[in-house]
């Protein structure tokens, strides 16, 4: 849902319902992950997806049915293999979805939606089947906001689980949660020509993007019209007063010691996810050196990338900053990064 929260919350906002669908399980090999949605409005516009293409049609049907009578309901597609040839599954996957009606004022769907647009953490439960199935709570810092009746579940307990069930009378009822965490942060230190198409991608895979350089003539939004912040400031003092964490990559650009290596001596003591900086093989061997003459341990040396980025071969700015994203994204995946056509086992994994 994430990816078509704008559209979604717009539509509240303007007193359009529509007609929701939510992947709320799966089995096998299966394109999209829990939480994956396809939204319907009255007037049959369509955005979003569950599948990367095979089974849309089949819930664009389900979608319109829904709105028109209000009734939520999970369906199951491609359990069986005659399911599959009808829907024109190719892969050995199957997957269920939960399909709601959302009203312009839902509490849940809006109090999660808002959440989702301004960067806050959020899950949202929904009961999957049972006599509540479609009944929604939204958990954030600020507290809760829907309605789900699932007999005596503790709701705080759940809030950060990504399935679970509970036991209504004699009735076993499942629920899904959707945990929503804030953008991951990339911080990069550099404003140099690479800098500007790196942001740009980082963009667009929803990264929230930071570039900080000491030179003025550099560090300019016109330069990076697409970064969330652009800073003037030496890059050890910005990253002094940033707050990194697992999500945070960090990458470094300036390719120039004086501001590299004071950086670098506090990013590879953070508890930063990914760490790259630029330069050649010569260059990041001096590099090492340095940073083992100003104490650095070895194991945390081995956490810096460099020459960075995978190894497409590229040339120009564009294929370079793709090379890097592409290095970052295999990084936080936990991935193997190779081609697939030559790797075995699931693609998904």
């Amino acid at each position: 849902m994430k990816d078509i929260a704008a559209t979604l919350r717009a539509w509240m906002d303007a007193g359009r319902p529509f007609a929701l669908a939510s992947v709320v399980a799966t089995t096998g090999s299966s394109p999209r992950p829990l939480g994956t949605a396809l939204a319907v409005d009255a007037d049959g516009t369509a955005v979003g997806g569950v599948s990367g293409g095979c089974v849309e049609a089949a819930v664009y049907v389900r979608c319109q049915e829904v709105l028109e009578s209000g009734t939520a309901a999970t369906e199951s597609f491609g359990s069986t293999e005659e399911e599959r040839f009808y829907l024109g599954i190719t892969c050995e996957g199957s997957m269920e979805v939960l399909v709601v009606r959302v009203e312009p004022d839902d509490p849940a769907i809006g109090a999660a939606l808002d959440a989702i647009l301004a960067g806050e953490p959020v899950s949202l439960v929904r009961a999957v089947d049972g006599p509540h199935v479609g009944d929604a709570v939204a958990i954030s810092p600020n507290g809760f906001a829907g309605r789900l009746e699932l007999g005596a579940i503790d709701l705080p307990a759940v809030s950060g689980t990504v399935r679970g069930g509970a036991v209504e009378g004699d009735t076993a009822v499942r629920f899904a949660v959707e945990v929503y965490s804030p953008p991951p942060r990339l911080l990069v230190y550099g404003g140099v020509d690479f800098a500007a198409p790196i942001v740009r991608v980082a963009k667009t895979l929803g990264f929230r993007v930071t570039v900080c350089d000491a030179r003025p003539v550099f560090a300019t939004e016109i330069r990076f019209p697409d970064a969330d912040e652009v800073i003037v400031d030496w890059p050890h003092r910005h990253f002094d007063q940033a707050a990194v964490d697992a999500d945070t990559a960090i990458v470094v650009l300036t390719h120039d010691a004086k501001f590299d290596l004071p950086l670098l001596e506090r990013a590879l003591a953070s508890e930063a996810g990914y760490i790259g900086a630029l330069g050649s093989r010569a260059t990041h061997r001096d590099r090492l050196e340095r940073l083992r003459e100003a104490g650095l341990a070895e194991d945390a040396l081995a956490r810096l990338r460099s020459p960075i980025g995978l190894d497409l071969n590229g040339r120009t700015a564009d294929e370079t900053a793709l090379s890097i994203v592409a290095e970052i994204v295999a990084v936080r995946n936990d991935a193997r990064a190779g081609f697939l056509t030559n790797a075995e086992g699931p693609i998904h994994h």
